[in-house]
């Protein structure tokens, strides 16, 4: 069986946070974005959207994995606004998601560690006033049954926590459902031992899903 492949988060909904520290006001904006040139259109908008700001920091993360990350200081003193913010992103394990840190400056100065404060604050901010959820890596199956199989069929995926995908009911039954990698092995073996092997087990595809036990 193909190794097992860690979940991370995505945006659902994204959001805007803002924070005030030493008159400098803060405003964070978190976007998803799905490659490196959408990234630097949304970054490019905020720059034209608050072209009066000081400062517009900004930080992207692509890929299941992270494989692709930016950072920007804009201005700032270096390590002090993205790397800060990169790193709340990382933390966070979420993935095809840009922010940008608007700052329109009090006045007075921060300082570097009240900088990366400031910054770091600012996002955690954007992203609680986001939606997310986990991408989890699973399998689709499609079942075959009969009447007989199905009640314990959904009973097993039920104590799951899993919805079917499809569900066709004529003169036999066909489910299709997405189980996570992690149990697809034993969900295999439950619903076939229960069925006494009267049921089908297709396998039609391997893929990241939105796991909506894990919604955040």
């Amino acid at each position: 069986m193909q190794e097992y492949k860690e979940p991370y988060r995505i945006l659902t909904a994204g959001g805007e946070g803002e924070i005030t520290e030493k008159k400098s006001r803060f405003i964070a904006t978190v976007r998803s974005v799905e490659s490196e040139e959408e990234a630097q259109r949304f970054i490019g908008e905020m720059k034209k959207k608050y072209w009066d700001a000081r400062h517009n920091c900004s930080a992207y993360v692509l890929g299941p994995k992270g494989e692709l990350s930016r950072c920007s200081d804009d201005g700032e003193p270096s390590q002090t606004a993205g790397r800060p913010m990169l790193e709340v992103l990382l933390g966070e394990e979420i993935r095809n998601v840009a922010v940008v840190v608007t700052r329109y400056f009090g006045g007075v100065l921060l300082g570097t560690g009240g900088l990366v404060r400031a910054y770091t604050q600012a996002v955690r901010e954007g992203i609680k006033n986001s939606q997310t959820a986990w991408m989890r890596y699973g399998i689709r199956y499609g079942l075959d049954t009969d009447y007989n199989g199905i009640g314990k069929i959904l009973y097993f995926l039920s104590e799951a926590g899993i919805e079917p995908e499809r569900a066709e009911y004529t003169e036999k039954v066909y489910l299709q459902v997405m189980l996570p990698f992690e149990i697809a092995g034993k969900m295999e073996k439950e619903i076939t031992e229960a069925t006494g092997g009267k049921t089908k087990i297709t396998e039609i595809e391997r893929a990241y899903f939105i796991d909506k036990r894990c919604s955040l």
